[in-house]
């Protein structure tokens, strides 16, 4: 990539999910969804690496000749199990940037992860990601798998992420929109190692949400909105909506 700056992709891919056993090899059209989120990644022309601790997600990686490491360690999130590889594979390497891109977001194109990264490498943020607006108070704001974050516009900072529908809309109120938080987070080498030496955090833990530990400890986080349609996937009905949205029949709101 031609750029003064170094990044390092790294995709955290977990079998057991409770939600939805395996999701990282489920078939999404004609391609496992790691391999699509892989290809997706590696359009940005970044260094891409699939972080797992299964054999058979392993094997699979290497089918379409990805580059995968296995840590098998039992973590608590997809940013301990990337910190574990980043320490263990690539610290050596001196990566500017280290963006950890879900496993289960598909529709997430290499344009925006260099574009959060070029975003990340102009500002002092510890973590920066990424947030869309959305217009739509309907099904979705009221998805608990959909998380919403509390984003300032004047100073590009969040606030606060949660699986509730925030904003709250007083009485009298009209709320134009919200913002969806989509699932990638760009460290600073520094930022991830204070991150994970951290302990989880009360709001971290009733919510699910481990932004809010790095949050609570501190860690400012920085957004940038982006106008793609991104969906994750979280249970096996979503990959229907995944292939409306890539074959044109949906369209997001």
């Amino acid at each position: 990539m031609e750029n003064d700056f170094k990044v390092l992709v790294l995709i955290p891919a977990r079998f057991g999910s409770k939600r939805f056993p395996g999701k990282p090899l489920a078939k999404i059209l004609d391609k496992s969804m790691i391999q699509m989120v892989y290809d997706n990644a590696q359009s940005s022309g970044m260094e891409i690496c699939v972080v797992t601790d299964n054999s058979e997600i392993e094997q699979h990686v290497r089918s379409f000749s990805g580059n995968v490491r296995m840590v098998e360690d039992d973590v608590h999130s997809g940013s301990a199990r990337i910190y574990l590889a980043y320490k263990r594979y690539f610290s050596n390497k001196k990566y500017d940037l280290i963006i950890n891109v879900q496993g289960d977001e598909p529709l997430l194109a290499g344009d925006e992860l260099l574009r959060l990264a070029k975003f990340h490498m102009s500002c002092k943020e510890d973590i920066c990601t990424l947030v869309k607006r959305k217009h739509d108070f309907g099904e979705e704001f009221d998805d608990s798998n959909r998380v919403k974050a509390i984003f300032s516009q004047q100073t590009g900072r969040c606030h606060y992420f949660s699986r509730s529908k925030i904003p709250y809309v007083s009485q009298g109120e009209e709320a134009l929109y919200w913002f969806l938080h989509i699932g990638v987070y760009s460290f600073t080498p520094s930022a991830l190692e204070r991150f994970n030496r951290g302990v989880d955090s009360y709001y971290q833990k009733v919510e699910r949400l481990e932004q809010l530990g790095a949050l609570d400890m501190g860690l400012t986080i920085s957004a940038i909105e982006t106008h793609k349609e991104l969906i994750g996937v979280d249970i096996p009905e979503d990959i229907k909506i995944i292939e409306g949205v890539i074959s044109g029949k949906a369209t997001g709101s």
